[in-house]
């Protein structure tokens, strides 16, 4: 089916707006969708299908279009490559790659262990698993669903990660003997919906309730929780929340979004992470639906900026540089609505399962979506001229 010759109006308007309001938009579709995209270089990215049973891992290198900054008409190759590719026995619900390695670590959400690949190299287009890193077992009435671990990758000289489904059953585990060097001494049973390391010895841990901890892998304490500031009003609908942290060197400077299923933003410093926050509701169709979907993220390349997705089939971009301690409704900056309005074979409406900044590129961000469509695009900020 050629996408450009569908007779509808939506798309007709979403295409003629997108030559104003992109730089680049360049589309992909998987055999399966994915749910993880995982940067393995400047150029490559890894994605994974969620299917109950045999899936593909495959990495795959972006349009070499979208890297001619000059004469772009004179580079003709504008799809996506598979560069290396494997299978997996199971689901792919979380996969990290390890920085300086050609590794990545894999979560089925089944489970709590960790299947441990070698991405393959100019010599081999090959996935290849290597090992297997076990997680704590899990409790007693513990939910399907709260079994499969969260995942960090750990910033040491030694390759090392950081994963769990509760967040008493925290801990760190070295890459090449699968060997636990640090658990977090806790019995808390609080479900995990995110881990993410701020420095070599600090990482963030994020509760679906909103409790965050910033923990020092130093000292095996637990410190005191932050929480989420009450909701504006009050509501009887089952709430969980999400977390990304700024990245960089100073972690007294690292500012930390969580975001909840109900549409709400919470910013916190860690220099003061019990202060003043700067909150906002988001003008998005939260119907409470967006479940595991549900993901913000810091922009590494453009300040003040974050993007969420999970609740449609679009990525919306917010400026945070207005918000103040008052949850107000906030309306995007930009909003990528491709995955919603590009045809699709799929009666079910289509829902946005991830993405993910560009590493240097200021603007361009990578989307996936239930129909299996990948999207690389590049916005332009409102009002401003398109180079």
């Amino acid at each position: 089916m050629d996408i450009w010759d569908v007779k509808d109006d939506e798309f007709d308007d979403w295409l003629i707006e997108s030559l104003k309001t992109y730089k680049d938009l360049y589309v992909y579709q998987l055999d399966h969708p994915t749910r993880v995209l995982e940067w393995t270089s400047g150029k490559t990215i890894c994605v994974a299908g969620f299917g109950p049973d045999r899936n593909e891992i495959l990495e795959l290198h972006l349009p070499p279009k979208l890297f001619a900054d000059e004469n772009k008409g004179l580079c003709a190759e504008r799809d996506f490559k598979v560069v290396h590719g494997g299978f997996s026995d199971g689901p792919v619900h979380r996969l990290r790659h390890i920085q300086g390695t050609r590794c990545v670590v894999t979560n089925n959400g089944r489970s709590s262990s960790l299947q441990v690949w070698d991405v393959g190299d100019d010599e081999s287009d090959v996935f290849r698993r290597t090992s297997s890193i076990e997680g704590a077992a899990p409790l007693a009435g513990q939910a399907a669903g709260e079994r499969g671990s969260q995942v960090a990758a750990g910033p040491s000289p030694q390759p090392c990660v950081l994963h769990g489904a509760l967040l008493g059953h925290v801990q760190l585990s070295q890459l090449a003997s699968g060997d636990t060097c640090y658990t977090l001494e806790t019995d808390s049973s609080e479900p995990l919906s995110a881990l993410q390391f701020v420095s070599p010895w600090v990482f963030l841990a994020c509760c679906r309730n909103g409790n965050l901890f910033a923990v020092d892998t130093r000292s095996p304490s637990l410190p005191p929780p932050t929480p989420v500031p009450p909701p504006p009003e009050a509501s009887t609908d089952p709430v969980h929340w999400g977390m990304h942290a700024t990245a960089g060197a100073d972690v007294a400077g690292c500012r930390v979004a969580r975001l909840s299923s109900g549409a709400e933003v919470v910013v916190s410093d860690l220099r003061n992470p019990g202060g003043p926050a700067r909150r906002a509701l988001l003008e998005v169709p939260a119907d409470g639906s967006a479940g595991d979907h549900l993901r913000v993220s810091w922009a590494p390349a453009l300040e003040d900026c974050l993007a969420v997705s999970g609740f449609d089939g679009g990525v919306q971009v917010f400026s945070v540089s207005t918000w103040g301690p008052e949850a107000r409704e906030q309306r995007a900056l930009f909003q990528h609505r491709g995955h919603s309005v590009l045809p699709s074979e799929r009666s079910a409406p289509v829902r946005t399962t991830a993405h993910a900044w560009h590493p240097d590129r200021p603007r361009t961000l990578l989307s996936a979506a239930t129909d299996g469509s990948v999207h690389v695009w590049d916005w332009v900020h409102p009002g401003a001229a398109q180079d």
